[in-house]
């Protein structure tokens, strides 16, 4: 599962990629694919990719009229001239090679990809989130700091692939408990968090 790392490091990778091209077209291999209705998917044919965005663990292309492409960012493999979604994993040697896909695997039937196609209010309403969305989530419920950071419902783009990271930087057990966390050790952790995964960023 990508975390905030990965998928930097695939935006950059698709940036030079797709920005200023027009997208000559959309190809749906299954119509469960796609997973809204209005605007309709044809209407992204022809337009120009003006900006990627990270939305969450999604990937955003912007297209011209403010039409957005959003994609999970798990689902999506650029090949050689075209994007391709579809239900592929990549071979894994490490972390380093997690982080650089070098071949599809099949993951399995019940697997599923998914595409929204939204115009900007529709997309900033439904991704939008107060700042203190993910405290409010870590100190709701009296839990460990590892299931905490792992939980994507509370933290997005962290998971198991950095939290122990994360947790050793701030020189804090990952059997601690949110609502035992002194000032200090949030402000370890915070500033844990954001150094780790800028560090992953620049290295990916």
């Amino acid at each position: 599962m990508p975390e905030l790392p990965d998928i930097a490091a695939y935006m950059a990778a698709l940036e030079p990629r797709v920005m200023g091209l027009p997208l000559e077209g959309v190809r749906l291999v299954s119509p469960f694919l796609l997973r809204t209705t209005t605007p309709a998917i044809s209407e992204a044919a022809g337009r120009t990719v003006r900006e990627l965005r990270r939305v969450g663990k999604r990937i955003a292309i912007v297209l011209d009229g403010d039409l957005w492409l959003v994609l999970r960012s798990r689902d999506f493999f650029p090949g050689r001239g075209e994007a391709c979604l579809a239900p592929t994993r990549v071979r894994c040697r490490g972390r380093a090679a997690r982080r650089a896909p070098r071949g599809p695997r099949h993951w399995g039937t019940n697997q599923t990809v998914a595409v929204l196609v939204l115009h900007l209010m529709i997309a900033v309403c439904l991704h939008w989130k107060p700042a203190h969305a993910a405290l409010h989530g870590l100190i709701r419920e009296n839990r460990t700091l590892k299931r905490a950071l792992t939980d994507p419902r509370i933290v997005s783009g962290v998971g198991n692939a950095y939290s122990d990271e994360i947790l050793h930087a701030a020189r804090l057990s990952p059997l601690a408990l949110t609502r035992k966390l002194t000032g200090e050790e949030w402000d370890r952790l915070f500033a844990a968090t954001r150094d780790t995964l800028e560090l992953w960023v620049g290295r990916l």
